[in-house]
């Protein structure tokens, strides 16, 4: 199992340390089986809770994974490498919906409001000093969060949500923290925790968001912040609806010291109105990224949040890189104020190709998830054998693993390629990749 090397140790924090030096050194292989936990108890004369103790720091630092009676294995990447690097080659001839990206056809052009912005910088350039935050962009953003009863306060602007949730972590927690993150969830959020120190704590979802029950119990447990995904969530493509932000905000209501992220990416391509969780808690953000709806490469995010959060994050973003582009920033603004993306449009676009393969799949006696967004997913016996039958089938689909913490085996299909005619046959491909094999899970 572990060849020549022994595991070594007497206290869980001695165990877990002897794995992961060997883990560096390369004496454990990724992949590589570690012993059962009574059978490493027994071997090495101690408390099968403290090889518990000791397996469970491991998880948490991204060394090791869990998937109940197969047992634990050394992860096939560190913490601080993209869940992205798991995924399937895809050969010529096959196609590939595992990527995750909006429609092009969808995204509006961005000649004029680059160029229109380039020219305002001309005249008037944003030099060392200037305010952080473009009066502009301000101005647009506060009265979009306000229309949607997000608290008044001040703003930030990030290199993308990802920039802003780790910032907004950075400024609060310290390593060895808890973090409350939906499982299945976004998979960078579930690297990026990992990678700042903090300890992931897994909160399940159904198609209404998180789980009242779960979220209260990782705060009862100690989390210090939980990450919300407000709409279209990723891979699940949840949305927190009326009733379950009553009761998730009773919840946040019992632990106002808890830090809330609520990530609202789906901003400009859902039609769903958001349920803000705000102002139950001292400190909150509501973080909305341009990518999905204006595109990835723009890079910029708003960020609405508490006095003191805010404060934080644009005093630490001042020692980093100062400001995000005022050329990005006033773009943005540019198509804002031009109505270059209808919502409502793009999100019955996105909607026409989901819907109809959700309904598909349940018609085939197939669970399937996608209320809003762009992606489906389905939770399959074996992730090897569905990844597998899919690619033979002509189809690429992302493998769960990327966006699991203990949650069961599934598959992520993209649908921003899809047309209309193609749904029956994907959805045939991905009923018959459900049968159940005796393949090992895709790691």
């Amino acid at each position: 199992m572990l060849g020549e090397y022994r595991i070594e140790g007497r206290r869980a924090a001695d165990i877990s340390a002897s794995v992961e030096r060997a883990v560096g050194a390369g004496k454990l292989a990724p992949g590589e089986l570690l012993p059962p936990m009574r059978e490493l108890a027994v071997e090495l004369g101690v408390n099968p809770n403290t090889v518990a103790a000791a397996y469970r720091t491991l998880r948490e630092r991204g060394v090791i994974e869990t998937s109940g009676r197969r047992g634990s294995r050394v992860r096939h990447r560190p913490a601080s490498t993209a869940r992205e690097l798991i995924h399937v080659e895809v050969p010529d001839g096959v196609r590939d919906v595992s990527a995750g990206n909006p429609d092009p056809a969808l995204l509006p052009p961005l000649g004029e409001a680059l160029a229109a912005a380039a020219a305002r910088a001309a005249q008037a350039p944003a030099l060392y000093g200037a305010p952080a935050v473009d009066t502009a962009l301000e101005r647009f953003a506060r009265a979009a969060f306000t229309a949607d009863g997000v608290p008044g306060g001040p703003l930030a602007v990030t290199s993308g949500a990802l920039d802003a949730i780790e910032r907004v972590l950075a400024v609060h927690l310290r390593p060895g923290d808890s973090v409350a993150v939906e499982d299945p969830g976004w998979g960078s959020v579930l690297d990026l925790v990992p990678a700042l120190g903090l300890r992931p704590v897994p909160v399940p979802v159904d198609d209404d968001g998180p789980l009242p029950e779960a979220a209260d119990r990782a705060l009862r447990q100690s989390a210090r912040a939980v990450i919300v995904t407000a709409r279209a969530q990723n891979p699940t493509g949840a949305v927190v609806g009326a009733a379950r932000a009553r009761e998730l905000r009773a919840v946040l209501s019992g632990h106002p010291g808890a830090l809330l992220i609520e990530d609202d990416h789906g901003h400009g391509i859902v039609d769903l109105p958001l349920h803000t969780l705000t102002g139950c808690t001292d400190h909150w953000v509501v973080v909305r990224s341009v990518a999905k709806a204006y595109g990835p490469d723009l890079r910029l995010a708003v960020l609405a949040g508490d006095a003191v959060t805010v404060d934080r994050v644009r005093g630490r973003q001042r020692l980093g890189p100062g400001w995000v582009s005022h050329i990005l920033q006033d773009a943005v603004v540019h198509l804002w104020r031009s109505g270059a993306v209808d919502a409502a449009e793009v999100a019955a676009a996105y909607g026409r190709r989901r819907d109809p393969l959700v309904r598909a799949l349940r018609a085939r006696g197939i669970e399937a998830h996608g209320r809003s967004g762009m992606n489906v997913w389905l939770p399959v016996p074996d992730e090897t054998a569905a990844v597998a039958r899919l690619l033979h089938a002509g189809w690429a689909v992302a493998p769960g693993a990327r966006f699991r913490l203990s949650s069961p085996p599934a598959v992520r299909l993209t649908v921003s390629g899809l047309a209309a005619d193609e749904t029956e046959e994907v959805a045939d491909a991905l009923a018959a990749a459900t049968r159940p094999s005796a393949v090992g899970r895709y790691d």
